[in-house]
């Protein structure tokens, strides 16, 4: 990936800024507790101090300065350098001690190694205090905790840079790791916008949120292509099923011209004229509609429907129109009670006269057509099916395609459009529709969700 490309990505970005913010969030909280160890590292001093002064003070009796002055002098060898003592008498004379410390005023205060007299250039933390008359001060340097600060500070800038160096290659790597996906996206968009309908985003299986989003443009893309396919398989479908009829529509135009140039009459002709252009505008009103339905702008009419009564309302409508046929119409639910689905009610009826009809068109007499239902929670299932001649394994597919008809239904009436609505009801309701052989003939199931289920 190109470097500059990474930088103005989206995910390089986030990522970036949420590395500022965690070493912005590091460098306070290390400010913070630096703070925090050189106020106890001071405290600790000045208790040292306190405690150093008291027990040297204590060496002390009444009228009996000399224990005193051995103490001092005692410490000031033992503990040179670090450690100061003094004590100066009422006339403003050191006594013992290896500083000069006069005019100091009672408590804790900080002096510089000058105003003691000590050589170097550190600071001192002194207690002055008066014992008996004579001024008493014992002090300690804070070399000790410079190095303690001093050591903290240097962990502290070391975690720093180690905290800014794993931030940014961390947000480099995520954000090039998330780049990478992205462009997987966009690759995929590409080759579908130069006509490769069938390339799809690879999916990692983590299901996090660029998986989520990738599912669905992959869901998306598949119907588009399978929408491209239609169309083009309409297409094709169209200019065959429809160049016959329109060249049967120009010779009966034709002939009527030539019967009318002789003065003979043409209302036969007129009268299949009319019969074969009404035929193709039914044909092109039924593309029409499936492409609506397909839309999906029916959903706005959707409402709970009762699958038992729609069925209940069809067998009663097409009972005697099977008997004229010389067949057998049954209704058999094995449900009593309503099965509620979400749908369009217009729509599901003519999904099922759709059905019950090419069962009935294309099904030889005394043939037995059973309508049957089941219901549960989850959904409805509905069957229709026959012991007529059935459709072959290797058509069933295919039978759903706009103006598909089988080879031995190309002579019978119709636009082998019916199953083509079929499927697009289907889809639009989010139903699962299979065909399956009946053993002899054919088994139509459709399996609608619930209404309860479908809102959940």
């Amino acid at each position: 990936m190109h470097r500059a490309r990474l930088y103005r990505s989206t995910p390089f970005r986030l990522a970036l800024t949420f590395a500022v913010l965690f070493v912005a969030a590091f460098a306070v909280s290390g400010l913070i507790t630096y703070q925090l160890l050189k106020r106890d590292l001071l405290s600790a001093l000045d208790r040292s101090v306190d405690d150093a002064y008291a027990v040297t003070a204590s060496t002390y009796a009444k009228d009996d300065v000399e224990d005193l002055i051995a103490t001092v002098e005692a410490y000031s060898k033992l503990r040179s350098g670090s450690r100061v003592f003094s004590l100066v008498d009422q006339a403003g004379r050191r006594i013992a001690g290896n500083v000069d410390a006069v005019g100091l005023a009672p408590g804790l205060s900080t002096l510089k190694a000058a105003d003691i007299g000590v050589e170097g250039a550190a600071d001192f933390r002194v207690r002055a205090g008066t014992v008996d008359g004579y001024m008493l001060v014992v002090g300690q340097s804070f070399e000790e905790t410079d190095k303690l600060e001093d050591i903290a500070l240097i962990s502290f800038g070391w975690a720093l840079v180690i905290t800014v160096f794993i931030a940014i290659a961390g947000g480099t790597f995520l954000g090039s790791r998330a780049q990478a996906r992205l462009d997987g996206i966009v690759r995929t968009m590409v080759d579908v916008s130069n006509g490769r309908m069938r390339a799809r985003i690879p999916l990692r299986g983590s299901r996090d949120d660029i998986d989520a989003v990738s599912a669905q443009i992959n869901h998306a893309l598949e119907r588009l292509a399978n929408l491209v396919e239609s169309m083009r398989q309409v297409s094709a479908d169209i200019a065959h099923e429809l160049k016959t009829p329109l060249n049967r529509l120009t010779l009966t135009i034709n002939d009527a011209l030539a019967r009318n140039a002789e003065g003979l009459s043409v209302d036969k002709q007129l009268v299949d004229a009319l019969a074969e252009s009404e035929q193709i505008n039914a044909t092109f009103e039924a593309l029409l509609r499936i492409s609506q339905i397909e839309a999906g702008g029916r959903k706005a009419r959707f409402s709970e429907i009762d699958l038992l009564g729609i069925l209940t309302t069809v067998a009663e409508i097409y009972i005697d129109v099977a008997e004229d046929h010389g067949q057998r119409l049954h209704f058999v639910p094995e449900i009593t009670q309503s099965c509620v689905v979400q749908g369009d009610r217009e729509l599901l009826t003519q999904l099922f006269v759709n059905l019950v009809e090419n069962a009935i068109n294309h099904c030889p007499k005394g043939t037995d057509i059973v309508i049957g239902i089941t219901g549960s929670r989850h959904g409805c299932t509905t069957t229709i099916s026959d012991n007529g001649p059935g459709i072959p394994a290797a058509e069933r597919d295919k039978v759903f395609r706009r103006l598909y008809r089988l080879d031995k239904s190309r002579t019978t009436h119709g636009s082998g459009l019916g199953l083509s609505l079929v499927r697009a009801v289907s889809d639009l309701h989010h139903g699962v529709i299979r065909l399956a052989d009946n053993g002899p003939g054919l088994r139509i199931s459709l399996t609608l969700p619930a209404a309860a289920a479908e809102q959940n």
